[in-house]
């Protein structure tokens, strides 16, 4: 009896890890479909470091939806930060 619960144990654990990965490829995947950098949020020359949506202006200023200061766009992208 204790060798058939270890077996179901065994198979069970490798079983679940399985599928985890499984369900984290298709996550993946689907994130990368997605499309990231459009819309004047990301676009404009000056953006939202948090990209709120439909913020983003030609002239520096604050974001109307959270307050932050904007960045220029190209400070932004500098270091990396890439969509």
């Amino acid at each position: 009896m204790a060798s058939f619960l270890m077996v179901f144990v065994l198979t069970f654990s490798f079983t679940a890890c399985g599928d985890a990965a499984v369900a984290t490829d298709a996550a993946t995947e689907t994130a990368a479909e997605t499309p990231h950098g459009e819309g004047k949020e990301f676009t404009s020359a000056y953006v939202c470091p948090m990209h709120c949506t439909d913020s983003g202006s030609d002239t520096a200023g604050e974001c109307p939806k959270c307050g932050m200061a904007y960045v220029a766009q190209g400070e932004h992208t500098e270091d990396g930060h890439n969509h």
